[in-house]
């Protein structure tokens, strides 16, 4: 039977469009199979692998309060070795591994040998010879590698060099080594742009401790790689905030462990950003004015929100020298100097002398004794001690006075009496409210709470109280301790009439997405007046520490600037120790009817508040109220200010913010310069047995940074590379021709 024409076309018709059925399932099957699921046939092919490697987030950065970075991270590239994959591949190539004997000990101390995987001996023949090729060898800790191949069994990545140059990634990346195990990993790497500059403060990082992360956290994950975090500072108590996002790369490899592509990337993301209330010119200038003095701090406070506009130690550190681990060298210089460098003196506590007698004139007022007038006689006897004031020594009195005159010559005995009428008390509750002996809570690691005395505590200690203790706190003397951090904040408030703010360093924490975390609170705790005081009370001490400065007679008259109306209080307190026989204190504000700034400085070893500390408030009040006057200095990186024992008889400033600092061997009895001494020697009245918890050595709570393993004799390799300086070749764009 013949088909007609018809008949046929509608055959061939059919099967050609059985056909494209049938090639359109094809492609749709290899669709499937190659693209859509891709990672489950992948897994089934004999040998080849999936693994999950997790990324740490990106740290977010610290800025001040105008927006100015003082600490980023940049991009970083580590040459990682997976140990577990090179033993896996040696051992399939070869069959047996090379071993080696340790010895450790057992529960009873003895020592055992035991054999072990020369994991060295592996990563020397597989690993090297193909870095050496790339110039990418460098000396390291062969003992380290061993140890860490030890403790982890390969299951944490040893990073070989943490220091890789974008000319050496890319010369690794442009090369395909063919070696399991070996990677390079981009990080994120600190960076402290102005090095020493608030170093105190902003702190420092240690490298990631994978062993000290829950295995919860980790079993998602073929390999774990941590995040860097904080131990000192405020990388450390905000540490929660600046951590970023971790993100996560998944990769393919084949029967030999060797890297075939990326299957899948999510990337980090960055940690929330933390704007300091700390300006930045300020801060530079005030670290610049105290560089000279060896050991000592200053503070500056906002009177009108309990920002911190600036807080400084010296010596300092170079936080830059932790990262990303601070050699043992560096370590051992900076735990073993006597000064102290990594000590935060700015909120440590201190006997505040004469500067104490702000909180004093304060807490009369909760008395009806507030204006009565009270004689200085060249001091006040009790019990068989006669306690001097300072005028006692140059034969003559302050005469009988009231507060803000006894502020203004800064007279110990009518400060005896004064107390003693107020009461220890009144003395305690005003104290309280200021913030005096406790920690004001500023995201700051080691800060002392510093102490009021009073009886309950003398009592713990198996003495009574009598009026002599009261007479010792009322001059900041014996166990009465500040640190300049709540000085300045009791000066913020004298200067603002009265409101009480609790310090604040932390201005806003914003995420990466723009949301504000958390933000300064301008609201003041409390206010003298609704404590009990009037304004006229407050104002009367405002005006005695006003007369300090711009009155004959008064102590801090070197403070004194042209066109600013600058206030203040000095103090000198002795500390019993006849190396260091005193230190210096200041405490100021400026301008008296707008105070926009209130300053504490402490020099350890200063002769005199009003020649070895007002001097350097005063720069700090001027390069913040007159900042044209530091127009020609430019805020740039600052080098560790190096502490000594010098004793600082006086200290003034040149051209451009330079320092000058007179040092004295002078003994502690004479006078530095025509501002009087105004400590008393309470030595022989103190009781022996408070004098002995009183002077201890410094103790130093420090956390122990990420140690870099020193180089042995084995590791020294990096002689061998066969090219030290691999050319950079950019890559081509896909199309581009030659």
């Amino acid at each position: 039977m013949e088909l007609s024409g018809k008949q046929l076309r509608f055959r061939i018709y059919l099967v050609m469009m059985i056909l494209l059925a049938g090639f359109c399932l094809l492609f749709y099957r290899l669709y499937r199979i190659q693209i859509v699921e891709h990672d489950y046939y992948a897994s089934r092919v004999p040998g080849s692998r999936i693994e999950t490697i997790r990324l740490p987030g990106i740290r977010g950065e610290i800025r001040d309060r105008n927006g100015a970075v003082l600490a980023d991270s940049t991009p970083n590239y580590e040459l990682r070795l997976n140990l577990r994959e090179i033993v896996a591949d040696y051992r399939k190539r070869k069959g047996a591994v090379p071993t080696r004997l340790w010895t450790r000990y057992d529960s009873f101390g003895q020592p055992v040998e035991q054999k072990e995987i020369d994991v060295v001996t592996i990563v020397e023949e597989t690993v090297f010879p193909q870095l050496g090729e790339l110039g990418l060898l460098a000396d390291y800790s062969a003992r380290a590698l061993q140890r860490h191949y030890r403790s982890n069994r390969g299951l944490v990545p040893f990073t070989y060099r943490r220091d890789l140059s974008f000319r050496e990634f890319a010369s690794f990346a442009e090369h395909n080594l063919g070696v399991p195990g070996v990677s390079i990993a981009r990080t994120g790497r600190r960076r402290y742009l102005y090095d020493s500059l608030a170093a105190h403060t902003l702190g420092y990082l240690n490298l990631a401790n994978p062993s000290a992360v829950p295995e919860e956290r980790k079993k998602d994950f073929s390999y774990y790689v941590g995040d860097d975090f904080g131990v000192m500072g405020v990388e450390k108590t905000l540490d929660h905030h600046l951590q970023g996002q971790a993100g996560k790369l998944i990769v393919e490899k084949d029967a030999r462990r060797r890297f075939v592509g990326v299957v899948a990337q999510e990337d980090p993301m960055p940690g929330a950003a933390v704007e300091l209330t700390l300006d930045l010119a300020l801060q530079f200038h005030t670290e610049q004015a105290l560089r000279e003095i060896g050991r000592g701090a200053a503070v500056a406070i906002d009177p009108q929100t309990g920002g911190i506009l600036a807080i400084a130690s010296v010596p300092s550190f170079n936080p830059n020298v932790f990262v990303p681990e601070i050699s043992q060298t560096d370590w051992d210089r900076y735990t073993e100097d006597s000064t102290s460098p990594m000590f935060n003196r700015a909120v440590n506590s201190y006997a505040p002398g004469s500067t104490f007698k702000i909180p004093i004139a304060l807490a009369g007022g909760l008395t009806p004794h507030f204006d009565r007038k009270f004689p200085c006689a060249g001091g006040a006897q009790y019990g068989k001690k006669f306690m001097k004031c300072w005028c006692h020594s140059k034969g003559f009195t302050h005469g009988t006075i009231d507060v803000s005159q006894a502020i203004k010559v800064s007279c110990n005995g009518f400060f005896y009496r004064y107390a003693n009428e107020t009461g220890i008390r009144n003395i305690e509750t005003m104290s309280e409210v200021l913030g005096l002996g406790r920690r004001t809570q500023v995201p700051l690691s080691g800060e002392a709470p510093g102490s009021v005395p009073n009886p309950d505590w003398l009592r713990l200690q198996g003495l009574n109280w009598s009026d002599a203790f009261t007479a010792l706190v009322s001059i900041g003397q014996g166990a009465t301790e500040a640190t300049p951090l709540q000085m300045a904040s009791v000066t913020a408030t004298v200067a603002n009439g009265g409101k009480v703010f609790d310090p604040q360093l932390i201005q806003r924490v914003v995420a990466h997405d723009g949301t504000v975390i958390d933000e300064l609170d301008p609201n003041p705790r409390t206010t003298l007046t609704q404590e009990g005081l009037t304004a006229e009370q407050v104002e009367t001490v405002k005006r005695g520490m006003w007369r300090v400065v711009n009155e004959g007679g008064g102590t801090a008259r070197k403070a004194a600037i042209s066109g600013v109306e600058v206030s203040g209080k000095t103090g000198t307190s002795q500390t019993g120790n006849p190396r260091q026989p005193t230190n210096a204190w200041f405490v100021s504000f400026a301008p008296y009817d707008d105070p926009q700034i209130a300053v504490a400085v402490f020099v350890e070893n200063g002769k005199s508040g009003g020649s070895a500390a007002s001097p350097i408030a005063r720069q700090m009040i001027r390069s913040y109220l007159q900042p044209e006057n530091f127009a020609d200095i430019t805020v740039n990186r600052l080098p560790e200010a190096v502490g000594h024992f010098d004793q600082i008889a006086s200290v003034s400033f040149g051209g451009e913010g330079t320092v000058a600092v007179a040092a004295s061997s002078v003994s502690s009895n004479s006078v530095a310069s025509s501002t009087p001494n105004t400590s008393v020697d309470v030595s022989e009245f103190e009781p022996p047995e408070i004098r002995k918890r009183r002077i201890n050595p410094l103790a130093k709570f420090l956390a122990l940074p990420t140690l870099k393993p020193k180089n042995d004799s084995r590791g020294a390799v990096g002689a061998t590379n066969k090219r030290p300086k691999p050319k950079f070749r950019p890559f081509r764009k896909v199309g581009k021709r030659r």
